[in-house]
C-alpha cells in the first residue's frame, strides 16, 4: 500500500504564496505520475498539475495561469506544489495523487490509485 501526506496549507492574503509538499511512503515503488487536485464545496474535484517520473509536465493551464509549479524529489518520494500570486479562488482542499502507471498525467480521479486526505488553502482578499 501507498500513503500520502500533504502539507503547506494554511491561511495567506491575496497575492501571497504557499508551497505545498506531498510525501508519499509505503510502497513507492508502484507509483509514478503523481498530481494535485483541488476541490471547494459542492464541486468536483479538479485537476491541477501532474508530473511522471521522468519530469514531465501537465498544467490545468485554466487554473495555474503560469502561478503554480509541481515538482519532484524521486529520492525522497515528495512531490511539491509552488503556489505564487494566490487569488481568493484558488481556496480549496488541495489533494495528492499518485498513479500506478507510466504516463501522461490524468485529468481524472479516477486516473489516480493513491490519494493523500487533503490540506486547505484559504486566501484570503
Amino acid at each position: 500500500q501507498v500513503q500520502l501526506v500533504e502539507s503547506g496549507g494554511g491561511l495567506v492574503q491575496a497575492g501571497g504564496s504557499l508551497r505545498l509538499s506531498c510525501a508519499a511512503s509505503g510502497r513507492t515503488s508502484s507509483i509514478y505520475t503523481m498530481a494535485w487536485f483541488r476541490q471547494t464545496p459542492g464541486k468536483d474535484r479538479e485537476f491541477v498539475a501532474g508530473i511522471m517520473r521522468s519530469g514531465a509536465i501537465t498544467y490545468n493551464t485554466e487554473v495555474v495561469k503560469g502561478r503554480f509549479t509541481i515538482s519532484r524529489d524521486n529520492a525522497k518520494n515528495e512531490v511539491y506544489l509552488q503556489m505564487n500570486t494566490l487569488k481568493a479562488e484558488d481556496s480549496a482542499v488541495y489533494y495528492c495523487a499518485a498513479d500506478k502507471w507510466d504516463r501522461t498525467p490524468g485529468w481524472h480521479t479516477t486516473d489516480y490509485a493513491y490519494w493523500g486526505q487533503g490540506t486547505q488553502v484559504t486566501v484570503s482578499s
